[in-house]
């Protein structure tokens, strides 16, 4: 589990891949722990201005080839009653891009203020059913993916290519 506020990570100067060994601040050090040894995200996300948290943002983009081969999901909640999907298809393909692209499904949590009692328990039963499509789906996409990374104990993820257009725009 990662919450930002745990990490207090700077606004993003450096990405980790972009320090020497061992001279990442502490922070990231510890975040990298986290990071490299997961097999799926679960990315949690509020809605703010139809668009997730630039906090969550800053925290995603310091790393890249950690998440590279690995599946997300997304649980988003807001206030209304869309529950956080406006800030959802604003991060898949942000997720995307960073390698760890979403499952199809989200779980969102329309009007999170009544959604919860005050020990963090769904009101609505319903929601256990939910929450269990919803990671099994994630855990069937982090185990199929595993299993095409991860063969005779090595790691055989293969090159992650690159758009071509960039070529296009960078030739003289």
């Amino acid at each position: 589990m990662i919450d930002p506020l745990d990490f207090e990570l700077p606004l993003l100067d450096k990405m980790y891949k972009e320090y020497p060994a061992g001279e990442a601040p502490e922070a990231l050090r510890r975040m990298a722990a986290v990071v490299t040894t997961a097999d799926a995200y679960i990315i949690v996300s509020g809605e703010y201005n139809h668009a997730a948290p630039p906090g969550l943002a800053n925290l995603l983009d310091h790393f890249l080839e950690e998440y590279f081969w690995k599946p997300s999901a997304i649980v988003c909640y807001s206030a209304g009653a869309f529950g956080g999907v406006r800030a959802a298809v604003a991060l898949r393909p942000m997720l995307a891009e960073l390698g760890m692209s979403s499952i199809p499904s989200l779980l969102p949590v329309p009007r999170v203020r009544d959604a919860f009692d005050e020990e963090g328990r769904a009101k609505d039963p319903a929601w256990v059913t939910r929450a269990e499509r919803f990671l099994g789906e994630l855990e069937w996409y982090g185990e199929a993916m595993r299993a095409a990374r991860i063969r005779d104990g090595k790691d055989r993820s293969p090159t992650r290519s690159f758009c071509e257009a960039l070529h296009a725009v960078a030739a003289p």
